[in-house]
């Protein structure tokens, strides 16, 4: 890795861990630049702009959800495919609460935004990218023979996401406990219903 590359790491390191404490606004090159140690000049160098630098932070912060949430999974053995699933549930719970007051995805979307904006443009795709892996999972519930056949596994996802927001916001306003029962609760009704019936 050259070294103009592992500044930009380092740059990139403590910007993620600025943002999770204090959130995407608090991002500007000015107090960045004090707390990584450079000059304003020699920070915006490597980014340009605020909005570009806020876009990186998002794109690396979506390297850092693959790592925490997806990668366990992929390594570990499972007995079933809703145990994956559960499993990286768990870890989007744990990622949701490793930063103050709000997942650094959910408070960066905008519902209006321009068409140009490179922070949105980045989240937009780690979202869907994220939607995308769980909607494979419910296919291959499928072709298993685990869940429903008929199963909409679009509608499924849907509902799961759903039921993240739901647990995020209740336990934002102190109303969900911290292991997220009833996110758990609303879980485990979904599979019930998803499952296909044992022959």
């Amino acid at each position: 890795m050259s070294k103009k590359k592992q500044t930009r790491e380092q740059i990139l390191s403590i910007a993620f861990e600025m943002a999770s404490r204090e959130g995407l606004e608090s991002l500007t090159i000015g107090e960045l630049a004090k707390r990584v140690g450079m000059s304003k000049s020699g920070l915006f160098a490597h980014f340009n702009a605020r909005s570009n630098l806020q876009a990186a932070v998002v794109a690396y912060a979506g390297e850092r959800f693959a790592e925490r949430v997806i990668v366990p999974c992929r390594d570990a053995s499972h007995c079933s495919i809703e145990a994956k699933i559960r499993h990286m549930l768990d870890n989007w719970l744990t990622w949701n609460g490793s930063f103050q007051g709000s997942c650094m995805f959910l408070d960066a979307w905008r519902e209006s935004h321009s068409g140009d904006d490179p922070m949105q443009q980045v989240l937009e795709v780690t979202i869907k990218k994220w939607l995308n892996y769980l909607h494979i999972q419910f296919e291959r519930g499928i072709e298993l023979g685990e869940f429903k056949r008929d199963l909409d596994c679009w509608q499924t996802v849907y509902e799961l996401y759903g039921l993240y927001l739901s647990s995020h916001l209740f336990r934002t306003l102190g109303l969900e406990a911290d292991g997220g029962q009833k996110f758990w609760t609303g879980i485990d009704e979904l599979f019930t219903r998803v499952r296909a019936k044992k022959q």
